[in-house]
Order: structure tokens, then C-alpha cells, then sequence
């Protein structure tokens, strides 16, 4: 018999760490992990925030913890894996969220903001990936990992952000090629590219300067929520996409339509 709807959503008994999770698109994944049945652990570099945040969710009668991560560093993942199975005992879901995006023309960029940048972006997602699924391939039950790539790993959206591009161009290819290497071990590798998302990070497009221009190229003519990069993430941390693996979810209102 196939499973139902609701067992397909469940996420009970799971843990699920996400990281830059202290606000938007981090927090709005949280939020749906939890509401889902899992154990949710909140990283963020603003570990006051996080800690407020998932108070918050704990509040709502959800199994939330936080904790302060630099997803750059080794050691500061390293310990960060270690508090969500001590907290939980146990991983079953890794989204690496996290992600910085100063822009500055490349004339005008420093060696430091580009490396910055990539250690951020896309070092994380290696250095996340590689000890959540050591922890993943020792329980023995698979898991997902879920990558938060952008609609600019497929086309640049602005000058200004090359350093970011080249970043999230990485967390694509990285994507596929855990895949294929975590697959054995029923581990799915998937990423989300969000487009235009109103995010506390995003604030600055919000001046009709910036934002109508930016609108006018979306066929949905809005920007869009952290709640629905939140359900696409349910959905690939779900049972529902248990034949997906290496693939990319665009979210992005028709953006790259245009």
C-alpha cells in the first residue's frame, strides 16, 4: 500500500539543521521543517538571534535549539554538527542556507571581499556537507541535503555581483557531484534557486528605484515570500521527492523567463 499524504510530509522523529537560519529564507525553511514533526536546529553567526528565533518556534510547540556557527570555519562546523546531534541525537536533513552578497564591480573588488564571498557560499556548503554526512553515513538511514543555490548559478541578475555568482555557480556543481558520491549511501543532494525574495538582506531593493525595474522583469510582478522557498524546502527534505536526487528547483516567479 502507498503511503499517505500526511506520512509522505512527516518529518517526525527526523532532525534538521539549517543554517543562516536566524532570519528569511533560513528561518522561513525552519519554520516549515518544524511544522512538519522535525526536530529543528537553528545556526546562524547572530547566535542571539538564532536563540531568539527558535524560542520563538519552541513557543509554538515546535522542537527547536540554536546554535552560534561561522560556517567557514572547520572547527565552527565541526562543533555546530556535534551540538544538533547532542541536542537531537541524531541528522537527518542538512540545509546549508547560509550566504553573504556585498555587491562591488569587480574593478572595485578586493581579493579579500572575493575570497570572503566564496569561503561564506560555497567553502560551507563543502565543509557542512562533508561532517553532516559523515554523521548521516554512521546512522545508516540515509538523509537529504539541501543546497540554497540562486537564480544567478544559472544567470546573472545584476552587475556587482560576480564574486556571489561564481559562488553560487559552485554550489550547483557541488550539488550534482555530491550527489552522484552520496547516492550509495541514500543520501539525496538537491538545491533551491530562489529569485527576488523579501528578506531583511534585500531591504535595500525595496527603493522603487531599484524594485520597480527588478519587478517589471518577474512575470509574477512580486517578490517573493521566505515561506515559499520554506515548501520547496519541505518538499525535498519530504518523502515526496524520494526519486530526486542532484536536481535543482527553480523558484523565481517566471524571472528567468525573462
Amino acid at each position: 500500500m502507498e503511503p499517505s499524504l500526511a506520512q509522505l510530509l512527516s518529518l517526525q522523529g527526523k532532525t534538521a539543521l539549517v543554517t543562516g537560519s536566524a532570519g528569511g529564507i533560513g528561518l522561513g525553511i525552519a519554520a516549515r521543517l518544524a511544522e512538519a514533526g522535525a526536530n529543528v536546529m537553528l545556526a546562524d553567526l547572530n547566535a542571539g538571534k538564532a536563540e531568539g528565533e527558535a524560542a520563538a518556534l519552541a513557543a509554538r510547540g515546535y522542537a527547536a535549539r540554536s546554535v552560534g556557527a561561522d560556517v567557514s570555519s572547520e572547527e565552527s562546523v565541526r562543533a555546530m554538527i556535534a551540538a544538533a546531534v547532542q541536542a537531537f541525537g541524531r541528522l537527518d536533513v542538512l540545509v546549508n542556507n547560509a550566504g553573504i552578497y556585498p555587491a562591488v564591480p569587480i574593478r572595485e573588488m578586493s581579493a579579500e571581499q572575493f575570497d570572503r564571498v566564496l569561503a561564506v557560499n560555497l567553502k560551507s556548503v563543502f565543509l557542512c556537507t562533508k561532517y553532516a554526512g559523515e554523521q548521516m553515513i554512521a546512522q545508516g538511514s540515509g538523509g537529504k541535503i539541501i543546497n540554497i543555490s540562486s537564480i544567478d548559478a544559472l544567470h546573472p541578475s545584476s552587475v556587482g555581483l560576480a564574486h556571489y555568482d561564481a559562488s553560487k555557480h559552485g554550489v550547483w556543481g557541488f550539488t550534482k557531484s555530491s550527489a552522484l558520491e552520496y547516492a550509495p549511501h541514500k543520501i539525496s543532494v538537491n538545491a533551491i534557486a530562489p529569485g527576488g525574495i523579501s528578506t531583511p538582506g534585500t531591504a535595500t531593493m525595496q527603493r522603487p528605484d531599484i524594485l520597480e525595474p527588478f519587478l517589471a522583469k518577474i512575470p509574477m510582478k512580486r517578490m517573493g515570500e521566505p515561506d515559499e522557498i520554506g515548501r520547496a524546502a519541505l518538499f525535498l527534505a519530504s518523502d515526496l521527492s524520494s526519486y530526486m536526487t542532484g536536481s535543482q528547483i527553480v523558484v523565481d516567479g517566471g524571472f528567468l523567463l525573462a
